[in-house]
């Protein structure tokens, strides 16, 4: 691809707001609009436009009695969130394997983006047979997996709605719920049971159990899920065979992640 198309998908005030985040560094703690612009590669009146539009976000704020600027603490939000995906990864990856055997074919870390679940960490020992190869990175809609319910059921009742709403459900299998009321009634049902089950609701054939991995203040961080074919045992069974184990793990993987200081990856909401 051409340079010209690369500049034609960039979104320039995008670009240039983070010259103005970067032109702050630790020998350049306190800028004026003129370091700032001289930095970033930009005029001082677009500078100033930027440095403010920052200060309502509340990225940056500016120094009492004085015509400087300097970032706030809101810009560590940005790396803590990432670092926390780390750990969940690394830490989770353990028990996971534990999970894994006769009657539990895959287990999973998904975290919460927008209207989707992007797996972080997945270990899968069987499924070929269902022509399922969920990888590092894949997405599934987060209204229909047992992952998304599970941490959709730990936001604000609003911000469930408004997520469904904004990306209606489309029928996936012959099992998807589709009706945005039922599937919010399943996710309290969610709410109050501590795990979320969807039966062949995503791909057919496969039922998939799982559990909220939350910090300190209960916010939804990622959700832990285990798989296994929906032949050869009932929902019930499969149910019972994954329940304790799944919240269990969900349960020291979140003390886990609290104790190495993650805090919660917000959902980023339509």
């Amino acid at each position: 691809m051409s340079d010209e198309k690369n500049e034609k998908n960039l979104v320039k005030s995008i670009v240039k707001a983070f010259a103005v985040l970067q032109s702050f560094g630790p020998d350049a703690e306190e800028l004026v609009i003129a370091d700032v612009a001289r930095a970033a590669g930009m005029d001082n009146a677009t500078a100033f436009r930027m440095l403010n539009t920052l200060v309502s976000l509340g990225y940056v704020e500016k120094v009492p009695d004085s015509r400087r600027f300097r970032l706030t603490f809101k810009c560590l939000d940005l790396g803590f969130n990432a670092i926390a995906r780390s750990d969940i990864r690394s830490l989770g990856r353990p028990l996971l394997r534990q999970l894994v055997g006769d009657r539990i074919e895959a287990a999973s870390i998904g975290v919460l983006d927008g209207p989707e679940v992007v797996y972080v960490e997945r270990i899968q020992a069987g499924l070929q047979r269902l022509a399922v190869d969920v990888r590092v990175g894949n997405r599934v809609p987060a209204f229909s997996s047992a992952l998304g319910r599970a941490i959709l059921a730990h936001l604000p009742i609003d911000d469930e709605r408004a997520i469904l709403e904004a990306h209606p459900p489309k029928q996936l299998t012959q099992y998807t719920v589709v009706d945005i009321d039922q599937i919010l009634t399943e996710i309290a049902k969610v709410r109050r049971d501590g795990f979320a089950v969807s039966d062949q609701e995503t791909v057919t054939g496969l039922r998939v159990l799982a559990a909220p991995i939350t910090d300190i203040d209960g916010i939804p961080i990622a959700a832990l899920s285990v798989a296994s074919p929906a032949f050869g045992q009932s929902l019930d069974e499969f149910i019972e065979a994954a329940r304790e184990v799944t919240c269990e793990a969900a349960r020291r993987l979140s003390l886990a992640v609290r104790a190495a200081g993650a805090t919660a990856a917000h959902p980023l909401t339509p």
